[in-house]
């Protein structure tokens, strides 16, 4: 396995095979069945804006996992904001998959609100602005990639002296949570339901982890 620096020759493979590849089956990949518009909340924007903080794993030439970070939440579009240009350019409530997804999360946010259940939102915090998002096909688990990737990360936080960074993933999703802790990750907060979201049929909930640099 080769882990590098993201190429803008790696962007293809990485949005139309890599993405959907590296999440099926896990904790937190059943959201709304759209993966076109789903890469233009979790992967497009870093390529785009911060392509200094992607890092790429090579399978036998090819793009097989990557690490898409931000160093200052502030000066990169929220999800939120990332989130409504992506239901909007792709009309998103007329197609039935993503229409059953947003009306089952409105459904979960009116029963969390009725029982005081706490729900995912935002992360701002001054002390861990940067973030990251972390994906590997299944060929690339288990190989060391994502310890790699996890060491060019926190190389670039150095560079642009950032006090710490967090990430957002699934408190189902306790493999991925326990990689995250060996890579000197803590867990911060509650887990509050994420609202539409399921695996195998259950709610889901998030867990925020943050690491100081």
């Amino acid at each position: 396995m080769e882990v590098r620096p993201y190429d803008v020759a790696d962007r293809d493979e990485l949005v139309d095979v890599v993405f959907e590849a590296a999440a099926e089956g896990a904790p937190g990949s059943e959201v709304w069945g759209h993966s076109a518009s789903l890469a233009e909340i979790y992967l497009t924007p870093y390529l785009d804006l911060e392509p200094a903080s992607t890092f790429v794993v090579l399978a036998d030439g090819h793009p097989a996992g990557y690490l898409a970070g931000c160093v200052d939440d502030a000066a990169f579009p929220s999800e939120e904001e990332r989130t409504a240009a992506a239901i909007r350019k792709y009309a998103l409530w007329r197609q039935a998959g993503p229409r059953r997804f947003f009306l089952r999360a409105k459904y979960d946010g009116v029963v969390c609100r009725a029982r005081r259940i706490p729900v995912a939102g935002g992360f701002d915090d001054p002390r861990w602005p940067s973030h990251l998002h972390l994906d590997l096909m299944p060929v690339a688990r288990g190989t060391g990639a994502a310890a790699r990737l996890m060491e060019l990360w926190f190389e670039r936080l150095e560079e642009v002296g950032s006090p710490g960074c967090y990430l957002q993933t699934a408190y189902e999703n306790t493999r991925a949570i326990a990689f995250f802790e060996r890579a000197g990750f803590r867990r911060y907060g509650d887990h509050p339901v994420v609202p539409g979201s399921r695996f195998e049929g259950r709610r889901m909930h998030e867990q925020a982890m943050v690491r100081d640099v």
